[in-house]
């Protein structure tokens, strides 16, 4: 009899089998966890990371959908629409609606997309107020839903009938893992000057326009602007306003929604760059928003002569912050804040023929002015002498040039005041004594005022930091007082301890205010805070009140200190680059990183600095 075969178990082929279908389930299940912990679309909470600004720029509709589902207590009123809607300031809109705005910028022309929107938060949500933020482009969008197949442009399922929440759901579970290790890598190079995979600021849900709100504008030209933002020069072609009057019925649904729900609805077209506008049909345009006047009343700002200057602009249809601003002036008659007066018109079913190509009221020259900044330091006669500085204040006075402070240039951007027909800033760096003994008596003579910066750790001190060496006198935190009781001086920051250097200073010296190669962005961020913080616990106590000017050391700044300065109440800058600076009103960021003329280093006479200003 033959002896029986013992058993050996599985073949090797079936255990590969099982070894692959484990390994396959546990890729599987990787993955899936991978998208939900990372969440990087913010559809499952973002619960671990909670990094909404990516996953809002990666798809607002769905990221703040869901960033509302856990946060729409914390706000009662909306700004809504579509890109150029991310340039409203919800501060502002809170202060002249005494609200809190949360801003609903999606990635969508579609007013239907952005009607389900509407219609989700006012029946979900507290809504007391809510602005809808409309452009020609809206019109040129598709009339209803369009086609949402992706990640990164899918509607929540709750607004997009062609959806159902498993399979929503499933679509992230499942999405490219490559979406989740993009988040995870983003994060190590994040920072406070927004990057472009992060462009909203998750708090309010504005786009992060920090950065853009601290360049350096007027240290330009406008032909600089234009160069420095190809956006203007290459615009798309036009589509036509296919869908204007499916548009005007979503805007009309809106509205009927908002009267039922109690909810007050404020609709305003917002400013196009003109060269944009000019691509559509004249006609086409004018007939949308007559269109929309019959169905809704509004504030019309499509064109004016805000719409004819780029500066105004980020890019050709979005209009930058402080435009929105001086929008919600012109809406609420604010007259301390400038606007144009060929700027915004209520429009109803009763305004008549709508005419946006009329030439505009306002010209450049009503609302740019030049202005040169002078930079002196130490008066002496190794330097500039008290009889140069004399000579310059003389040939200024007699050649008509009024000096200014840096204030009078703030009144003018913000508020519109006039400024003198040729002004000039004075100012003196490091804050000596020699200023005050040898200057303050020749600008009092000439009647002409200057801004003092000085150096915090330096006031009332003749050596070096703690280093005992001897170095030039400055004047002390009474003297000035003393000057700013003057009427005649300001005084400014020059930091409190960033001007180092070398070879005094231990090293690695810092470039001015700019940060070490050893320094992370959280001990930069921390430095400069303090340094704010130090210069003015030194001063204020003295003066009375916060120093609100800077000039930089060495004229070196970069993005990331120009938005830590303006945080702090900075409101004005300057360089040391030479050049006359163009001030704009309405735009506060053209006072910031100012050029200056560095009037020590070119040795002039009284003729040649006003050859210098002239130009000649």
């Amino acid at each position: 009899m033959a002896a029986r075969k013992e058993k050996t178990g599985p073949s090797r082929l079936a255990l590969a089998a099982v070894i692959l279908a484990m390994l396959a389930a546990a890729f599987l299940l990787g993955w899936i966890m991978l998208n939900l912990v990372v969440d990087p679309f913010g559809v499952f909470g973002d619960r671990f990371l909670n990094w909404w600004a990516y996953n809002e720029t990666r798809n607002p509709q769905t990221a703040k959908f869901s960033y509302l589902e856990q946060h729409h207590e914390e706000f009662d009123s909306y700004v809504i629409g579509s890109s150029s809607a991310g340039a409203w300031d919800t501060r502002a809109l809170n202060a002249a609606f005494d609200a809190k705005f949360y801003n609903l910028t999606l990635n969508t022309q579609n007013m239907e997309e952005i009607r389900r929107y509407i219609d989700w938060i006012i029946e979900n949500y507290e809504v007391k107020h809510l602005v809808l933020n409309v452009t020609v482009d809206n019109a040129r969008a598709w009339g209803d839903l369009g086609d949402h197949s992706t990640v990164t442009d899918a509607l929540p399922w709750q607004l997009d009938p062609n959806s159902s929440p498993v399979g929503f759901y499933l679509r992230y579970l499942f999405a490219n893992p490559r979406y989740s290790l993009s988040k995870l890598k983003r994060m190590s190079t994040d920072s406070m000057v927004p990057n472009s995979f992060d462009v909203f600021d998750a708090a309010t849900g504005a786009i992060d326009y920090c950065a853009r709100d601290v360049e350096a504008i007027g240290a330009g030209t406008l032909e600089d602007y234009v160069t420095n933002n190809p956006a203007f020069t290459t615009l798309p072609e036009a589509a036509p306003l296919a869908y204007k009057d499916a548009c005007a019925g979503s805007i009309a649904a809106i509205r009927s929604v908002c009267e039922m729900r109690g909810v007050d609805l404020t609709v305003v077209a917002a400013p196009v760059y003109s060269d944009y506008l000019a691509r559509f049909s004249r006609a086409e345009v004018e007939e949308f928003l007559s269109a929309l006047a019959k169905v809704t009343p509004y504030w019309d700002f499509t064109s004016s002569s805000v719409s004819r200057d780029p500066r105004y602009f980020y890019d050709p249809t979005c209009f930058r912050t402080a435009v929105g601003d001086m929008m919600l002036a012109r809406m609420f008659g604010d007259s301390l804040m400038y606007y144009p007066k060929d700027f915004g018109v209520y429009r109803t079913a009763d305004s008549g023929r709508v005419d946006l190509w009329d030439e505009p009221i306002v010209r450049a020259s009503d609302y740019t002015v030049s202005v040169p900044i002078l930079m002196y330091h130490h008066l002496s006669d190794e330097t500039v002498s008290g009889p140069t500085l004399e000579e310059h204040m003389a040939a200024l006075s007699e050649a008509g040039y009024t000096s200014v402070t840096l204030a009078d240039l703030r009144d003018y951007v913000e508020r519109g005041e006039n400024l003198p027909s040729k002004p000039v800033v004075i100012t003196f760096d490091d804050g000596y004594a020699s200023n005050l003994e040898i200057g303050l008596p020749i600008l009092e003579k000439y009647g002409m005022k200057a801004t003092i910066y000085v150096i915090g750790c330096s006031v009332g001190k003749d050596t070096y930091k703690d280093t005992g060496e001897a170095m030039t006198p400055h004047f002390t935190e009474e003297q000035a007082k003393q000057l700013e009781e003057t009427g005649l001086i300001t005084i400014g920051s020059h930091g409190y301890n960033i001007h180092e250097v070398k070879g005094r200073d231990p090293a690695p010296i810092r470039h001015g205010v700019l940060q070490r190669e050893d320094e992370s962005e959280e001990e930069y961020v921390e430095f400069l805070q303090e340094d704010f913080e130090r210069f003015n616990e030194v001063m204020e106590p003295a003066l009375g009140h916060k120093v609100d000017v800077l000039a930089y050391p060495y004229g070196q700044c970069s993005p990331l200190s120009e938005i830590l300065a303006a945080r702090e109440g900075i409101y004005a800058t300057v360089t040391t680059i030479p050049g006359v600076n163009t001030l704009v009103k309405g735009l506060p960021q053209t006072l910031r990183a100012m050029n200056r003329y560095d009037i020590e280093a070119m040795e002039l006479t009284g003729e040649a600095l006003l050859d210098l200003l002239s130009g000649s």
